[in-house]
């Protein structure tokens, strides 16, 4: 049996780490050769929930066709967000919480993507249908992903089942929670010592909008003032990053992730698609966006259906 890479999308969050951590797992279970690696880099979240469970982060590859013929995918499937060379190799596994997007293969293959919170409660699901035990560092893993995307069980993506998965790996991981938890968002939220580019990056991904494609960042922060003052150079960033891409609309979502507000910057065409989608004006290239915190719910369908007016 050839190895399998198991890998999220570009520009990895907690959930896509996290996640390709815990589908390896669950494809050894079932006989695979298989290892997780990683689009890029931790941030500063993932990093520490990483270090709390003593977790080795994934190699980072740019390219898996170098090394295998065969790939597992989680947190994502459309394919701009994977790696470079996704059309030279063979898609085994999809296992997503995403809009399904551009997405196609030429041979059958197990396909799991749910309306759900977090890519790691699907995982959850899948390891109780197996009854696969999991083991603490990977649950620790699981639930630090349920955390980080559904900001401590407060976003509007957030379920159900996500709240129940949550306890039950937590008492796997022996963590509380609450204390674990914010202690996880905020080591995200470290802002001063980022440039504006690793801010940009380090939760971007872009999407195809009725072949408009569109960028979309989102910067968690305790404090608007961390980011508001550095406005314009945030701005200069993003207008390098629309000269030197396809990108036509570059949206930068700012979520205080204590009281579950946004605003956004936004540089590039079609503004006024921006204006629609959220009936709000864009002044200085900045939106307001109260009560926005979810980029997957309250943001991407709304853009989406404004361009197709």
């Amino acid at each position: 049996m050839s190895k399998i890479l198991v890998f999220g999308h570009k520009n990895p969050d907690t959930d896509t780490i996290a996640s390709a951590i815990a589908l390896d797992y669950y494809l050894e279970k079932l006989g695979y050769d298989s290892e997780s690696v990683a689009l890029g880099n931790p941030n500063e979240e993932t990093a520490f929930a990483l270090n709390y469970f003593n977790i080795s982060a994934p190699r980072v590859i740019e390219t898996a066709s170098n090394e295998v013929t065969q790939v597992a995918l989680v947190d994502h499937n459309e394919p701009q967000q994977s790696v470079n060379d996704i059309e030279s190799l063979e898609v085994l596994y999809v296992v997503d919480h995403h809009r399904i997007n551009g997405f196609n293969t030429a041979q059958p293959l197990y396909y799991r993507a749910e309306p759900i919170g977090s890519t790691a409660s699907v995982l959850y699901k899948m390891f109780q249908e197996k009854d696969f035990d999991i083991p603490s560092a990977i649950a620790g893993m699981m639930l630090s992903a349920i955390i980080s995307d559904t900001l401590l069980l407060k976003s509007p993506t957030t379920t159900r089942e996500d709240e129940m998965i949550a306890y039950e790996l937590a008492k796997i991981a022996d963590v509380n929670i609450d204390a674990y938890g914010l202690k996880l968002l905020k080591a995200g939220t470290n802002i001063a010592s980022k440039s504006a580019k690793e801010l940009l990056a380090s939760d971007s991904k872009v999407f195809e909008m009725h072949e408009h494609p569109v960028q979309i960042a989102q910067i968690n922060t305790v404090d608007f003032v961390d980011v508001s003052s550095r406005k314009e150079e945030l701005l200069e960033e993003i207008s390098k990053t629309l000269k030197d891409s396809d990108v036509e609309l570059f949206v930068v979502l700012v979520t205080d992730i204590l009281e579950n507000n946004s605003f956004a910057y936004v540089i590039g065409q079609n503004l006024e698609v921006v204006e629609k989608a959220f009936e709000q004006k864009v002044v200085d290239n900045e939106i307001q966006l109260p009560g926005v915190v979810s980029r997957k719910k309250q943001v991407v369908p709304q853009l989406t259906d404004a361009y197709s007016k």
